[in-house]
């Protein structure tokens, strides 16, 4: 398929921002809706973009996105996500945090926590928290994923098995609409799945692009998870059924 101008910034708006919206895209390129709607569809139908209530999100199929993609997508967003749920982690705590780079925006905004313990599956967040000197780091063996700092495997899952944590703090690739937070990696999964059984609190910290997105690996549900943080409000019928599980949502 041969793209016009519009559809190739369109691609490239999706992929900078991790969704694109149908009244902002008219808006930008002053159409009409139809004529967004059509470009969507029409760059859905090429294999391009996943259409979703709304609007469109990057294609995904069975494999994430690229480690530096993700980095670099919707960090205001990301910053906005952690300094909020860092707000929400008492001093003189222990906690757990995982693979994801909204995690890794959380582990910046600890640096200036006092007496905590954290124990990590992710190399960038311990090399991040090495700057905090009031900060015992504690670093899963494993199977060490390069492209992402990662480890994961049964050593880390057993590792994880030998603590009893007050917070766990977890990232997630996709939240479809029934409320399931789901992955790409199964090795992944099994380790989060662990995470989140040794921990008091589990704080969500997902930016609005994982609405909508799929994945072939479901990790839990948010009627497991404390609390949500994130950039934007919830659909109507999630935010209903958050409530009705006692999964609070803390929109940054």
């Amino acid at each position: 398929m041969a793209l016009s101008f519009r559809q190739s910034e369109i691609v490239e708006l999706a992929r900078a921002d991790g969704r694109v919206v149908v009244e902002e895209l008219a808006q930008r390129f002053d159409v009409t809706l139809q004529t967004i709607r059509r470009d969507l569809t029409e760059l859905a139908d090429s294999g391009l973009l996943d259409r979703v209530h709304g609007g469109a999100v990057p294609r995904t199929g069975v494999a994430n996105l690229g480690y530096d993609e993700r980095r670099n997508m919707n960090e205001a967003a990301k910053a906005a996500i952690a300094k909020a749920c860092a707000a929400a982690i008492p001093d003189n705590c222990s906690i757990i945090i995982n693979l994801g780079t909204t995690t890794e925006a959380v582990a910046r905004e600890l640096l200036h926590h006092s007496n905590i313990t954290v124990i990590t599956n992710n190399m960038n967040v311990a090399n991040i928290l090495v700057a905090n000197p009031s900060c015992d780091i504690m670093v899963a063996g494993g199977a060490f994923r390069r492209s992402d700092g990662g480890l994961v495997g049964e050593l880390t899952t057993q590792f994880f098995e030998q603590f009893k944590v007050d917070y766990a703090i977890i990232g997630s690739s996709a939240l479809d609409g029934d409320g399931d937070l789901l992955d790409f990696d199964l090795a992944e999964v099994r380790v989060s799945k662990t995470i989140i059984r040794q921990a008091r609190q589990v704080f969500l910290v997902c930016d609005h692009s994982k609405l909508g997105r799929s994945a072939p690996a479901r990790l839990a549900s948010l009627s497991e998870i404390s609390e949500v943080f994130t950039d934007q409000a919830f659909p109507e019928d999630l935010a209903q059924r958050c409530s009705a599980w006692g999964t609070k949502i803390n929109c940054a």
